[in-house]
Formats: structure tokens, sequence, C-alpha cells
């Protein structure tokens, strides 16, 4: 198959590479229709994070099921499935539970950015749609495998209710999900982290009511005027560096819940201020299977539209520039056609 690869920090081809196969009788092969980059991935496309060997990149697709193992009962092949960036097995008590993301069977999508991904324990992952969407819903589609569950998560985590003042640090694609996703929750006022015009025009779009330019202290102090001195009820932290998550904490009102989704990257708590007001934390990786079955029919309704930030599509061949564009943050999040 063609798939992405990324060699090194900021080496990224398109090359062969072996196609993924039915490896336990839970498996399935999905052929990808649309896979993109994700905020995350530049991690890794920076250095940040070691690249010991090449491999396939990806973790977020859509597409149909090419191949099913002799275990697999719910799913079938010709199924249009959305494949969730972590798998789970649906039996052990964490999935019970609804933690999907403490799965003793966890795996993530490996090959996300290529024309097959592997999906293990496919019928507890796989959200099976009715019928395949049109190609103009696919990037709505898309974006309930990793950003629009986890931006929803982080509003969950912070406690997001009904008239409630909610700050959002972060405006990447998760960042701007957790604005749509307070919105959804019912928060009176959301107050959108950004200095990129039109990351700020999305943000206004999805529900934000106030756009803060400014960061670290400054920021704080932006929020605290547009709150009278109060701070947040509920902060949203979708970064994941130790700027943010001060910035997070220190936004946030007596009380209140910092839901954090940003993946850590140093991102050290400031413990003393949480102490002090009482401030609690709460989120992490995102049980996305657990959110589907409410996110996906307000999705295909058009209820819930969070395709915006998929501000650029290119063919497979080019993920290169895909990943070029958003480290250089000339686009929000990248789609891939294979």
């Amino acid at each position: 198959m063609r798939a992405t690869i990324l060699h090194a920090p900021g080496d990224i081809r398109v090359e062969e590479w072996a196609d993924p196969t039915i490896e336990r009788p839970t498996d399935a092969i999905v052929r990808v229709v649309a896979g993109c980059v994700c905020g995350s991935d530049l991690w890794s496309y920076r250095g940040v994070n070691d690249v010991p060997e090449p491999r396939t990149v990806g973790h977020e697709a859509i597409g149909v099921v090419e191949a099913i193992g002799a275990g697999v009962e719910r799913v079938r092949e010709g199924d249009f499935v959305i494949v969730p960036f972590n798998h789970c097995c649906g039996r052990c008590v964490h999935c019970r539970a609804g933690q999907t993301q403490g799965c003793v069977e966890l795996a993530m999508t490996a090959s996300g950015q290529a024309e097959l991904t592997r999906v293990t324990n496919a019928d507890a992952t796989c959200f099976v749609l009715d019928e395949a969407p049109s190609p103009d819903r696919h990037a709505a589609v898309l974006a309930l495998s990793d950003v629009l569950p986890t931006g929803y998560h982080a509003a969950v985590s912070a406690g997001v209710t009904p008239g409630s003042t909610a700050v959002v640090v972060g405006d990447g694609a998760v960042g701007l999900c957790g604005v749509l996703s307070a919105q959804r929750l019912g928060a009176e006022r959301i107050i959108a982290l950004s200095r990129n015009p039109e990351r700020q025009r999305l943000a206004t779009a999805f529900g934000a009511t106030d756009l803060v330019a400014e960061r670290g202290d400054a920021a704080v102090a932006a929020v605290l005027e547009l709150t009278d001195g109060v701070g947040a009820d509920a902060v949203l932290e979708c970064v994941g560096t130790e700027e943010s998550m001060t910035t997070a904490f220190e936004a946030a009102r007596p009380g209140a819940t910092v839901g954090f989704v940003g993946v850590p990257h140093g991102a050290a708590v400031p413990w003393r201020v949480a102490f002090r007001g009482n401030v609690g934390l709460r989120g992490g990786m995102a049980p996305v299977i657990r959110y589907l079955p409410e996110l996906v029919p307000a999705v295909l309704s058009g209820e819930l539209d969070a395709s915006a930030v998929f501000d650029l599509e290119l063919p497979l061949d080019e993920a290169a520039e895909a990943y070029r564009a958003m480290d250089e943050r000339r686009a929000v999040k990248s789609l891939l056609r294979p």
C-alpha cells in the first residue's frame, strides 16, 4: 500500500509499505477514504518525540471495511466505518465503566495516513454508519475519529454547564472543537485564547463570545478583566505545554476544574495555584468510543459540524506539504485522500 512514513524529524515521505493483515480473529482491515494530520503528529515531526526508525503515521481515519477476522461478528465487509484513534475490547472492567481509553487491550490506529489500516477489536472499536456519507461530508465525519470527541472530552472534563463561563486555551483543531463543545454543553460565555486571525474567525463561528490574543500573564489578566475579576467556571486546556497549563489554572475561578486534553510535553501542573484555589484537574486521553453514540447522530443531522477545522485538503502523495503547512501554522488541520 501507499503510506505516509516518518523517517526522521522533518522527513515525511509517501512510499510503498507492507499491507496490514489480519493478525487476530477480532481484527478488521479498513480501506481509508480520508485521513488527516493531527497536531499531536507534529511532536514527532518536530523532533520533540524520538523517531528511532521509519514508521507509518496517522491515527485518524474513515473508510470501508475490506476484510474481517473469523471472530468479528458485528462489523461486515463493505461497512462504512469511523475508526476511533484508540481501540478497545468493550469487555474489560474499564471499557464497561466508559473508560475505553484505559482498555486492557488498548491499541492505536497506526496507518491512518495510508491506503489501508488495521483495526483491533473491530466489533467494539468501529462505529458503523448506516450508509456511506457523500464526499462533501467526509470532513465532518472524519472529525469524529479524534478531534471532535477530544474537544468534547475537554469540555465534559472541565464541567461546562448551561450558563457557565468557559475559557479555551489553544486554537488548534482540538481547541476549536472545544469551543464548539462548550457551546453544545450550554456555556453562556466562551473565551477563546487565540492570536491567529483565521483561527479567531473559526472560534467565533464555533461559538466563542470573546477572543483573547495575549499569552501568559497577560492572557490571564485579560480573562480576569472580562469576568470582572472572577475567572472562568471551566477551563479547557488543549495544548499540553507548561505555559498553557499554567494559564489554564490561573484563569480558573476558585473551585473550577481544568479539563486537559493536550498531550503533555513538559506541562508541569502549578500545584500551589491549584491548592490555593481548590482548582481541580480532569481529562487526558479521550474515550472516543464512549462519546460516539451521542456525537455521531448530531454530526450526521448537521446539528454539529466541525468540518471547518479542515482548511487544507491534499492527495495522500502530498502528505509532506500537509505536515509543513500545519507546522508553519498555514493550516489548522490537513485532510489527506489516498
